[in-house]
């Protein structure tokens, strides 16, 4: 069973910065790629940015440019930079380790002024 502990979230106002993390541990970090995932309010829940385990990165367009993810192997830790925040990125925001069924609790990003 993968056990996956979101963090960082927060309250930020438009235009503003977050950076989460994901530590990720009963598997072997090194050999999964890796998602992060939001849901917003009545909305279901979609990718935005993933990382496989070599390191190659795919992006929704709607954060393209926007977020970046990354992974630290020796942490068994991805990360996900969000810049310039939009309103319409206030959601739980999760990550999930490919091809595995578990999911962590998730943390709140809220972007309002």
């Amino acid at each position: 069973q993968v056990q996956l502990a979101e963090s960082g979230g927060g309250l930020v106002q438009p235009g503003g910065s977050l950076r989460l993390s994901c530590a990720a541990s009963g598997i072997r970090f090194s050999n999964y790629g890796m998602g992060w995932y939001r849901q917003a309010p009545g909305k279901q829940r979609e990718l935005v940015a993933g990382i496989s385990s070599s390191g190659s990165t795919n992006y929704s367009d709607s954060v393209k440019g926007r977020f970046t993810i990354s992974r630290d192997s020796r942490k068994s830790t991805v990360y996900l930079q969000m810049n310039s925040l939009k309103p319409e990125d206030t959601a739980v925001y999760y990550c999930k380790a490919w091809g595995t069924a578990d999911w962590g609790q998730g943390t709140q990003v809220t972007v309002s002024s």
